[in-house]
């Protein structure tokens, strides 16, 4: 059985036609009205006995074919870290990896693994830039996706979420068997204003090595329905921690 993800459709009314995207062999999948006239079909080529023809829109194909893209590469410093003072309305994160190096540097790790209290920081830079951003009407928010069982950085990340949430942020929790079902992408990335994507790459160790910036209209809306979806089905991180 084919996993299909569906791209988009010319339809206001979100019918057909549309176009689907086959997840592991990359073909297109395109359903739209039949043609049937038969002036029409004999001016086709190569057109073999058992293929259906249908009329899709132009603008359907450009808007929502999938293309070759090279993402734009920036550092995992100061362009990056200007996403978060300069977005207009939402940034928006998808967390899928079991483990992140960076949060195993830290003191509050520390603490953690030891199962002593956390000394959380309210004062940092992630913490006031928060502040400023969501004082201005600007949303943060974050799916994290939890494995069973829950991995330690995982449950890190759960004890983290009440003071990113105290400052500003809405994070919410969904298991990985339910973002499987859902077909979500196992790649990390920050959606800002629904018209940029920045993937995180990572390097064998858990890294962040650098962030790969994606623009295309047509990739960006792929992105969108990720969110959707993952928001949609996400838990509160509060709820999803008192049920684990």
């Amino acid at each position: 059985m084919r996993r299909l993800r569906f791209n988009g459709t010319g339809s206001g009314g979100g019918g057909c036609p549309g176009v689907h995207e086959d997840l592991d062999s990359g073909e297109v999948v395109v359903h739209g009205p039949p043609l049937v006239n038969p002036d029409d079909l004999a001016q086709l080529r190569h057109f073999d006995e058992g293929e259906v023809a249908v009329v899709v829109p132009r603008n359907t194909l450009v808007d929502f074919g999938p293309r070759d893209e090279t993402p734009r590469i920036i550092n995992a410093d100061d362009e990056f870290a200007r996403l978060f003072e300069t977005f207009e309305h939402t940034a928006w994160r998808l967390e899928t990896r079991r483990r992140y190096a960076s949060d195993e540097a830290t003191d509050t790790w520390a603490q953690f693994v030891a199962n002593r209290p956390v000394q959380w920081d309210h004062e940092d830079d992630w913490c006031r830039n928060v502040r400023t951003q969501t004082a201005q009407g600007k949303r943060f928010e974050r799916v994290r996706l939890v494995d069973s069982p829950a991995t330690t950085g995982q449950l890190y990340l759960l004890d983290n979420a009440a003071r990113n949430c105290a400052v500003g942020e809405d994070i919410r929790n969904l298991t990985r068997a339910e973002a499987e079902r859902l077909h979500l992408p196992t790649e990390d990335f920050w959606l800002f204003d629904s018209r940029l994507v920045a993937r995180l790459v990572f390097d064998d160790a858990d890294g962040l090595v650098g962030i790969e910036l994606v623009t295309e209209p047509a990739t960006v809306n792929r992105y969108c329905q990720v969110r959707d979806a993952a928001w949609h089905h996400a838990v509160p991180y509060d709820q999803f921690k008192a049920a684990m």
